[in-house]
């Protein structure tokens, strides 16, 4: 049985020689042939250096350098792709995606028939608590708003099979959300959970605002909600629009038509104006994505590959 490891690693210098030495304490209590696949994501530091360290000592490694920084996602895909093992596992190299779990999954995968195994954490103790808040708000909002469950606190820490990897690497849409993706395509999966893990060197590339972008990717990719949420806000605009315009009749009718409340006639049209913005604003999104995959621009582009 061949294990393919895939990690993305971007500017992660540091991290690189303690996640090989760890890992490597997991791997060997396996029955298996492992290979790594490290994917340079454009990295502006010694990354690529460290890595061919490593293949220097050991044949095994291998690597994938970007001509850029493309992204975690495309870093994904491409070790995906080049991956030859029966089973594949993705983690990342800051050691928060524990290598002590390996040998549990391949068992799992193994002796309870599942085509995948994936982690969980069950706490975000040691994260800003205004980013676990958003985290866990995120994840109820897009399982209401999607047919493709992602559970709360999912790593893309898991183990697959072949079926299931190849399954994954055929999915060509440009705008990737692997956590999306790994659900999409179903196959059976079993959950491990553990409890958050601080880095083990070097800094998260994850400000706040990369997170919450990565968020609304993956609601524009699953769901159509937010659409259906602008037609019913229009539909509600409209129905009050005409309550609105009877009372104005009536009430002229009744008592005349004095000249007043004009602040409230500009505030309803601030507000309308605004509600009409954020419904642009929601069709701009849906747009631009389908215009990314209209370009059938590649992923990722591969400066170096060994």
């Amino acid at each position: 049985m061949k294990l393919s490891i895939v990690v993305p690693c971007f500017n992660e210098e540091e991290a690189l020689p303690i996640f090989y030495e760890t890992c490597e304490k997991s791997v060997s209590k396996m029955p298996v042939e492992a290979e790594y696949w490290f994917v340079d994501d454009g990295s502006k530091d010694h990354t690529l250096a460290e890595i061919k360290k490593l293949q220097e000592k050991d044949e095994r490694v291998h690597y994938i350098s970007f001509s850029r920084n493309f992204g975690k996602e495309a870093g994904l895909l491409a070790g995906l792709t080049a991956a030859e093992g029966d089973l594949a596992v993705t983690m990342d190299v800051d050691l928060q995606d524990p290598p002590s779990l390996l040998p549990e999954m391949y068992r799992v995968i193994m002796e309870e028939g599942y085509d995948c195994c994936a982690a969980r954490r069950s706490s975000r103790q040691g994260e800003p608590p205004v980013r676990s808040w958003f985290a866990h708000r995120f994840y109820h909002l897009i399982n209401r708003m999607s047919d493709t469950e992602i559970v709360d606190g999912a790593r893309d820490y898991r183990m697959m099979k072949r079926i299931m990897v190849d399954a994954i690497i055929h999915d060509k849409e440009y705008s990737r959300f692997s956590k999306g993706i790994y659900s999409w395509v179903g196959f059976r999966t079993k959950w491990l959970s553990y409890e958050n893990i601080e880095r083990s060197a070097g800094k998260t590339k994850w400000s706040f605002w990369k997170l919450f972008g990565y968020a609304m990717d993956g609601i524009i990719a699953y769901s159509t909600a937010p659409l259906m949420f602008i037609a019913g806000l229009g539909l509600a605009g409209a129905l009050i629009a005409v309550v609105a315009l009877l009372f104005v009749v009536i009430r002229a009718l009744i008592f005349g038509d004095p000249v007043a409340g004009w602040p409230s006639l500009v505030s309803i049209i601030l507000f309308f104006g605004g509600l009409q913005l954020l419904c642009m604003g929601i069709l701009a999104m849906y747009i631009s994505k389908i215009y990314l995959e209209t370009k059938k621009r590649p992923v990722y582009i591969v400066r170096e590959k060994k």
